[in-house]
């Protein structure tokens, strides 16, 4: 069951007995379990049938009694156990799974990474037979899957987002989407009611990041070969050290070249399935073909070893005492020419 399924069920009050939800992305665990906290019971039973316990603070057993009790005045009661990789006897659930309480919404919350497959909790977990337990995996989002993801999280919020507004926010965020949701959520309190569509001038206006000077836009500059506009941002950058510091100038650098290098090796005679082969955002097709033309194979690869030069150089290695600006006006400089 996806995590769609999971919300609209639970809106429709369909309820299972338990709820384990496990993975590397926090985001979706947070969103269900929240979902059951905030709406399964109101809030004079919430006093009575609402019990919050932490992996790190408690035990199988007190998880077990807490579950196996009847709800008072109410038809269900809900335990929500956060944190649960921490539970240091966590198979002793084992016994509780076989014959859950019906009455009981019991929500384990396993995050950061998967249960293990191995074990007879696993098996039980996410066996056929096991009609009362819904199992969810809540799997990392790839980096160039966040733009597109970002477009259908401001559309379920009633407005549009340029693909370059979502790349810029992906550029600077990454893929923990609780960070970037929560700047989304941040740049909808601020923007105006009449904006449908959010534009790099409003992420510059209302997030703080500029939509001039960006690892985006450098990457572009640099995909054209636009000398004057790549060391402009350079510039900009080496004098806000702390808005995009260097680790994040040649992290977005080596994503599009490396990408860029993929570009050079694939057959491009089907241009639709690029994008699913190189596992790139949507947009960023045609900065590659523009920068294929300007960088052949074997510039590109060079350009990948001046990149870990640079990483090694801007954490002090080989380097006699240049700073991140004079570091990266050097890069740039080595790179388009």
């Amino acid at each position: 069951m996806n995590y769609q399924q999971i919300i609209s069920d639970l809106q429709k009050k369909i309820y299972k007995p338990i709820y384990f939800l496990d993975g590397e992305e926090p985001y979706f665990i947070d969103k269900i379990s929240q979902y059951i906290q905030d709406h399964v019971l109101n809030e004079s039973e919430k006093s009575f049938n609402q019990t919050i316990l932490y992996g790190k603070d408690t035990t199988a057993e007190t998880i077990i009694s807490a579950a196996r009790r009847f709800p008072m005045m109410g038809n269900n009661q809900v335990v929500i156990v956060k944190e649960a990789q921490n539970l240091k006897d966590f198979n002793n659930l084992e016994p509780y799974i076989d014959k859950p309480q019906k009455s009981t919404i019991l929500v384990i919350c396993y995050k950061y990474k998967k249960l293990d497959k191995r074990t007879k909790l696993y098996k039980k977990l996410n066996s056929k037979n096991n009609t009362g337990t819904v199992y969810f995996t809540s799997a990392k989002i790839p980096e160039y899957k966040i733009p597109e993801w970002i477009g259908k999280y401001m559309e379920s919020k009633g407005k549009k987002v340029t693909p370059e507004a979502s790349m810029l926010i992906t550029e600077y965020l990454g893929n923990d989407l609780n960070k970037v949701s929560h700047e989304l959520n941040k740049l909808l309190i601020s923007l105006p009611e009449d904006v449908k569509t959010i534009t790099p001038k409003d992420i510059e206006k209302n997030i703080g990041i500029s939509k001039d000077y960006n690892p985006f836009e450098l990457n572009n500059a640099l995909a054209e070969k636009n000398v004057v506009k790549a060391n402009r941002i350079i510039q900009h950058f080496g004098k806000n050290p702390n808005e995009t510091p260097m680790p994040m100038v040649i992290g977005s650098l080596y994503y599009f070249f490396s990408k860029l290098l993929g570009y050079h090796l694939i057959d491009k005679s089907d241009q639709r399935n690029i994008q699913a082969k190189l596992k790139i955002y949507r947009g960023m097709n045609n900065m590659l073909k523009k920068a294929s033309k300007k960088y052949s194979l074997k510039k590109t690869a060079v350009i990948i070893g001046y990149l870990r030069e640079y990483d090694l150089k801007s954490k002090g290695l080989n380097n006699v005492g240049a700073n991140d600006e004079e570091l990266m006006k050097e890069m740039i400089f080595k790179i388009l020419h």
